[in-house]
């Protein structure tokens, strides 16, 4: 009698340790209107911003609810994130997560808690919070739960163009089972120099490929695991469009430059301008005034809580535009932390919970804290590229009606890289002087262009003038602007509204 009370006590703490979760929901219901939704799976990439989807099917406000977000099937009692009796508990946190949660919002219109949204945010992204999540909300008569499935890739490719070679290389990392690789030129596949894999002790793939390509290509890389949809890079292998502002980058610009000063020379001579106007094209040309904020003195807080982007004007609907920035002397340490491109975004968001990606309105060159002597683009995924020396001043030239952001090395006189998409809506210039760096960011002289086709053509008065001028005053010491006069207007450019 004894031994079948003692295996009968067994049995039933066997029973109540694996019902331990559900100690305290015993006496709950599960309403048809307390539903939870969720969206799932979500992928991001390792150092990247996650938002796990989740809000009540009825839109009801969540303030007053308990939230517990959980990873795997025994992490109730550890919890990602709890959020009750309208506060965080970090009491009983997995540790690994602290500082690195809190809610966020499944799209940009989402009201939040009020309007039941409960979704979690995860700041910097690691391989190893890849796993499944349970969103678990519950009030004192109803709970209810659904899971969430993420996956943290590591580094996505990225290629390198090699001016001298143009050998294009495609590497990337954090991938698990072994991943696939495919080039491709938009018409057919390439067959790569090679493809090398490589496996951490975390039993994750990394790869690395290359091929060899003349000029004027266009070459993707894709990776991706079988019967999913593979991550894709792109790149525009191309001379300039724009070479007449860099002579010197090719025979083709020293021609150009050698037939621009010839003309000046012959004008200046001659006391004699005579110029022809083709089509319906238009150069204007400002000598622009830098414009400085009033000083004001705000305090510190624990951290930047915004996003630091600017939005410039006028806005592009059509035609070719270009523009330069400066981030700095040689006599003056490297700016750090920059973006430079385009948004058609009407407002900058206040807050860091719009990712700034293709898909969401921004195209834009960077720095690369993580990767010296890099820049990169904020395409999906993101795609490097290695300079040579650090850069002092970048030339956005933007194409419009043929879809293309192009950006210079304008002291080296080189093309960094290309963006190619089709824009629609209304552009306007991005700046982003980035946190943590004091160092200035320079809006330089605008050159505008619109054009009727895609010849860009220059036979117009006030570039030669402009020439002249710079010559002129340089022989005679004349007051550079005085002897502008109305020829180049001085004016101030209004970079934010």
């Amino acid at each position: 009698m004894q031994n079948n009370t003692f295996h009968s006590f067994i049995i039933i703490l066997v029973i109540a340790k694996s019902l331990k979760i559900f100690n305290n929901f015993s006496h709950f219901l599960v309403s048809q209107t307390f539903m939870v939704s969720v969206r799932s799976p979500i992928s991001v990439q390792q150092g990247q911003t996650a938002i796990l989807p989740c809000w009540r099917s009825s839109s009801q406000s969540a303030e007053d609810l308990e939230v517990r977000w959980y990873l795997g099937s025994d992490g109730f009692d550890t919890p990602v994130m709890l959020y009750k009796g309208k506060a965080f508990d970090h009491t009983s946190q997995k540790a690994s997560y602290a500082g690195r949660v809190s809610f966020g919002l499944k799209e940009g219109t989402s009201g939040g808690l009020k309007s039941g949204d409960v979704s979690l945010k995860l700041e910097n992204t690691m391989i190893e919070d890849t796993g499944t999540y349970t969103c678990f909300l519950s009030s004192s008569e109803e709970y209810d739960s659904a899971a969430v499935s993420l996956t943290v890739t590591g580094e996505n490719k990225y290629l390198i163009k090699d001016d001298k070679n143009v050998n294009i290389s495609c590497e990337s990392e954090g991938w698990y089972p072994k991943p696939e690789l495919h080039w491709s030129d938009g018409k057919e596949a390439l067959t790569p120099g090679d493809v090398l894999f490589d496996k951490t002790s975390a039993g994750l793939y990394s790869l690395h490929s290359w091929l060899l390509l003349p000029s004027m290509s266009e070459v993707s890389c894709s990776v991706g695991l079988p019967n999913e949809m593979p991550k894709e890079a792109r790149m525009h292998i191309k001379h300039s469009p724009y070479m007449f502002a860099f002579p010197g980058s090719s025979p083709a610009g020293w021609v150009a430059f050698g037939i621009l000063l010839a003309a000046v020379l012959a004008l200046a001579a001659g006391g004699a301008l005579y110029f022809t106007k083709k089509g319906k094209y238009l150069i204007k040309l400002r000598y622009g005034s830098l414009l400085r904020d009033n000083q004001v003195e705000f305090p510190d807080g624990d951290r930047v809580t915004c996003l630091t982007a600017v939005r410039g004007s006028p806005g592009f609907s059509s035609g070719r535009h270009y523009w330069e920035i400066s981030l700095g002397r040689t006599w003056m340490s490297p700016k750090r932390s920059w973006w430079i491109g385009v948004t058609d975004r009407q407002e900058i968001p206040k807050d860091q919970s719009l990712c700034p990606t293709a898909t969401n309105g921004f195209w834009f060159l960077s720095s690369c804290p993580d990767k010296e002597n890099s820049v990169q683009f904020n395409s999906e995924p993101q795609i490097y590229f290695p300079v040579q020396s650090r850069l002092e001043t970048v030339g956005v030239y933007l194409d419009y009606d043929n879809g293309e952001l192009f950006f210079y090395n304008v002291e080296e006189k080189s093309l960094i890289g290309t963006l190619a998409t089709k824009f629609s809506g209304e552009l306007f210039p991005l700046f982003n002087p980035g946190k943590g760096d004091k160092l200035p960011m320079t809006s330089l002289w605008k050159l505008i262009s619109n054009t009727k086709d895609h010849s860009l053509e220059i036979y117009y008065v006030d570039l030669l003038l402009f020439t002249l001028f710079v010559i002129f005053s340089s022989i005679t010491n004349i007051n550079f602007n005085q002897f502008l006069g109305h020829y180049v207007t001085d004016e101030h450019v209004v970079l934010c509204n």
